[in-house]
C-alpha cells in the first residue's frame, strides 16, 4: 500500500503536494487542452454508426486520421456539408459540427448521386 508522510493510504496518489501530476506529460496536456482536442475530433451520428455496423465498415486509427484531416481541409475552405471519399467508402460529413452523417461503400450506392453537399474531399 502506498504511503504519504508515513501513513498507509488505500489509493495511489496522482500528484505531489506542490500540485504536480506525474501523469501529465507536458504543460500543454491539461484537462482543458485534452478536452479541446477531443471536441475537435470527428464524431459519428447514431445514424452513421448504424450504417457502419450494417455495412461492416471498420475504421482504423489511420483512416480516422485521414477523415479528420479531410474535415479540417474542408473547414478551411468554408464547406458546410461535404462528401468525403476515402478508398472505397463515401462519408457525408456536416463540417461545422464535425459529424459524420452517414457512410457507405461506393459499390453499394445505387444511383451514385449525392445531394445537399457543397464540396467533395478526397481523404488520402
Amino acid at each position: 500500500m502506498p504511503e504519504i508522510n508515513g501513513i498507509s493510504v488505500p489509493f495511489v496518489p496522482i500528484g505531489d503536494y506542490n500540485g504536480n501530476n506525474p501523469r501529465i506529460k507536458s504543460p500543454g496536456d491539461s484537462f482543458e487542452s485534452i478536452f479541446q482536442k477531443e471536441l475537435e475530433k470527428v464524431k459519428f451520428s447514431s445514424h452513421a454508426l448504424k450504417r457502419l455496423e450494417e455495412r461492416n465498415i471498420e475504421l482504423s486509427d489511420d483512416e480516422m486520421f485521414k477523415i479528420n484531416t479531410a474535415v479540417e481541409r474542408a473547414e478551411l475552405k468554408g464547406s458546410k456539408d461535404s462528401l468525403v471519399m476515402m478508398d472505397q467508402t463515401a462519408f457525408i460529413v456536416n463540417i461545422p459540427n464535425k459529424t459524420v452523417i452517414t457512410a457507405m461503400p461506393i459499390a453499394e450506392s445505387k444511383e451514385n448521386v449525392f445531394t445537399n453537399i457543397d464540396s467533395v474531399v478526397f481523404a488520402v
